[in-house]
């Protein structure tokens, strides 16, 4: 279920137009500025919130010559000191679980924008705790099987070596799932016996998932889905729509 509703996501992304793809390399530059920050320095090998945000960039097919720019760019400037970290979250249409992320320099702006996308799609925000007890955070690994020359057995067991906690295996992906402390490590893991990822992040993972049967509900949810994650604040939107 779960694996099914990421690849939606992820195809999804990958179909967007130049524009939106760019939008994406500009959340995640924003997302590698606050690493710098948070961590205090700009070298991955001793800053791991560093080394996740370049491995969700690379996966994300951002270029290595736009994150080396970003991040020399962020070590010798003071570019993320006004970003701060907020959470949003609420319901989406038909009791849609919904939580946003967002990397925010006006957190009134943001929280403006946030409840009056929510509202003119038929959902509302919530206070804080409304919907967050639905979810787990999760590291979140995953695979194309077109692109990999081994069988499922094989990846699983170098998963589960590795130290992962679960492994779902679909049509068209495989998905590795980590504690949120042991994700680099198993991330890396991987990496160095020749793994390659469609998506590499620690992510909020929904417990059940809820359908929506009506067409224009379907509507109602993905275009709000598309106006979070067009707003250059919102970093990650987590829901429980089991997609089709």
């Amino acid at each position: 279920m779960s694996g099914h509703n990421k690849w939606s996501t992820i195809k999804q992304k990958k179909g967007k137009n130049d524009a939106a793809r760019a939008k994406v390399f500009t959340k995640i530059g924003r997302e590698l500025i606050v690493a710098i920050r948070d961590g205090g320095s700009a070298d991955p090998n001793v800053n791991s919130k560093l080394r996740d945000c370049i491995a969700k960039a690379k996966a994300a097919n951002v270029p290595n010559d736009n994150i080396d720019r970003i991040i020399k760019k962020a070590a010798s400037s003071n570019e993320g000191d006004n970003y701060e970290s907020v959470t949003y979250e609420g319901y989406g249409p038909s009791g849609i679980a919904v939580i946003v992320e967002a990397l925010t320099d006006n957190r009134n702006r943001t929280a403006g924008e946030v409840r009056h996308y929510f509202d003119k799609f038929g959902g509302n925000m919530g206070t804080p705790g409304c919907v967050g007890f639905m979810f787990s955070k999760k590291g979140v690994l995953v695979i194309e099987r077109e692109e990999l020359d081994k069988d499922e057995d094989t990846v699983m067991e170098d998963a589960l070596e590795a130290g992962a906690s679960d492994f779902e295996a679909d049509e068209d992906i495989f998905t590795i799932y980590t504690e949120p402390e042991d994700f680099g490590a198993i991330r890396d893991d991987l990496s160095q016996k020749g793994y390659e990822f469609a998506s590499a992040e620690v992510e909020q993972v929904p417990s059940t998932y809820t359908k929506l049967d009506d067409e224009e509900t379907k509507t109602k949810m993905q275009k709000m889905l598309d106006m979070f994650e067009d707003n250059d604040d919102i970093q990650n939107v987590w829901h429980n729509w089991e997609m089709d």
